[in-house]
């Protein structure tokens, strides 16, 4: 029997000694919902979307409080086509619906690029592989685990 998505990072941070926390929820749908469940601002929720970019798919990481500047990003990459993905695409590449994928494109395969504006809260917490469950991490600890690319993907 393969593992969850959830136990998939648990394992991964367990393996590299780093501290994180999980809270288990009610279930929820928007990044203002899961906010406000966690007891933590918006802006220090990872939202992880998959998009296909130049015929490729990527996981793209920003702020909860924030929206994705295609333009912004088009124009810094060169890319002429950006889109997200449908939700048959995530689910064919995650196994998830969208809103409970982590931030960690390197479970799925995926390039991640990640907005340096995440670097303003100490901690960062998304949706781990489920809408009930959470996970809570410093953010230079995701850096270190998931090693993404820093690009800005929204508008200040």
């Amino acid at each position: 029997m393969s593992a969850t998505v959830f136990e998939r990072i648990e394992r991964r941070l367990a393996e590299l000694d780093v501290p994180f926390t999980v809270l288990r929820h009610e279930p929820v749908f928007t990044s203002a919902d899961a906010a406000r469940v966690r007891g933590t601002p918006l802006a220090s929720g990872a939202k992880a979307l998959v998009c296909k970019a130049e015929g490729a798919f990527v996981m793209l990481v920003l702020p909860a409080d924030r929206s994705l500047s295609s333009k912004r990003l088009r124009a810094n990459r060169g890319w002429k086509s950006l889109r997200f993905a449908t939700r048959e695409e995530v689910h064919e590449w995650t196994g998830l619906a969208p809103g409970s994928i982590p931030p960690f494109g390197s479970l799925f395969k995926l390039a991640t690029l990640c907005d340096p504006a995440l670097a303003a809260r100490e901690t960062i917490n998304f949706n781990a592989g489920d809408h009930a469950i959470s996970i809570s991490l410093r953010w230079s600890d995701y850096l270190r685990v998931e090693q993404p690319e820093l690009v800005e993907l929204s508008d200040c």
